[in-house]
């Protein structure tokens, strides 16, 4: 069921698009008022789920350990699945976010004429390695559409991501492994049962939407043939606020601009979140010193403790009558 919703919903946004290409008036909604509602919707929604969870309290040191805590000087530590400093916690957040370095360590658990056993799972890994860096570099080439002149370092993108030049147009390596890394993890959500029994619509329609992004840029590059000379000045238009809509562009465009305009909508409020939230993650960017330093919770209720010490100079004849040690005499 969710993945007909999510290809259903995916599919009517394109039908949408296309039967507004062909209208004038809601080729200006689509090419001009939609992107700007999205990338408000997109600055907005972020920033307000980011400043949400960093008020939110975090009352105890909960970070994720996956090694040997500093301990003896004698027992070597794991300082960077178990930190227990500043530094150790930097390491530890750079190869987590630029690496993925919790899911390269993953391992996969499947019964085996009836014994558990436990083996190696990287190809999530390099496939989502893949994914995010390609998009990564795909956003970047994507800026010398918005500027004029174009930076010296998207260019340099833009040369290394087409250095076999294979084709003219050249193909871009990025899209290649963008596209397959898409089609790896929509391929594990349909044939692992396990994963597809725990897969919601949340869960196809990001990758649904991202490859119709992917499959109609292609199509612009390639296969269908539209103004990119008008396309750039629609998207240097909006970027400097003077937006204009020359004639001519073509309807493979205004899809591909839906599919964006819906992600970056869709994005503050989604799983996709994790891109902001990944640095606020108390299992991540907690040092693990809770032998070493007294950690008070900041957000404790003030009460009225009753203290030993207090205590004991309240009862402490009948304590001595009773044989009960105390401290003081």
């Amino acid at each position: 069921m969710g993945i007909q919703f999510s290809l259903g919903v995916v599919l009517a946004i394109a039908v949408a698009a296309l039967v507004g290409a062909q209208v004038k008036g809601l080729q200006y909604v689509l090419g001009i008022l939609l992107p700007y509602a999205a990338f408000a919707t997109f600055l907005v929604g972020f920033v307000w789920r980011v400043l949400y969870w960093a008020k939110s309290p975090v009352p105890f040191r909960i970070p994720t350990t996956a090694g040997q805590e500093f301990s003896l000087p004698w027992i070597k530590q794991a300082k960077l699945d178990n930190p227990s400093t500043l530094p150790g916690v930097l390491g530890r957040m750079f190869f987590e976010v630029f690496l993925f370095r919790s899911l390269f360590r993953n391992t996969k658990a499947e019964l085996r004429s009836g014994n558990l056993v436990y083996g190696p799972s990287k190809w999530l890994w390099l496939f989502a390695l893949l994914f995010h860096w390609s998009f990564f570099v795909i956003a970047v080439r994507h800026f010398r559409l918005f500027m004029e002149p174009v930076p010296g370092f998207v260019q340099l993108f833009d040369h290394l991501d087409g250095i076999l030049q294979v084709g003219a147009p050249p193909l871009y390596l990025t899209d290649v492994f963008f596209t397959l890394a898409i089609l790896f993890l929509l391929g594990r959500r349909f044939l692992d049962a396990k994963v597809r029994s725990l897969s919601l619509p949340a869960d196809y329609f990001p990758l649904f939407l991202l490859l119709g992004i992917a499959v109609t840029g292609i199509l612009m590059r390639f296969f269908v043939r539209v103004d990119i000379v008008g396309i750039k000045s629609i998207l240097v238009g909006l970027a400097t606020f003077h937006p204009t809509l020359p004639d001519g562009i073509g309807a493979i465009f205004f899809v591909h601009v839906a599919f964006v305009s819906t992600l970056l909508a869709y994005f503050p409020f989604s799983k996709l979140m994790h891109f902001g939230g990944v640095f606020l993650s108390p299992t991540r960017n907690l040092a693990n010193n809770n032998r070493m330093v007294r950690h008070v919770n900041p957000w404790n209720y003030p009460v009225k403790v009753h203290t030993y010490e207090a205590y004991e100079n309240e009862f402490r004849d009948i304590m001595k009558d009773a044989g009960i040690p105390v401290e003081k005499e």
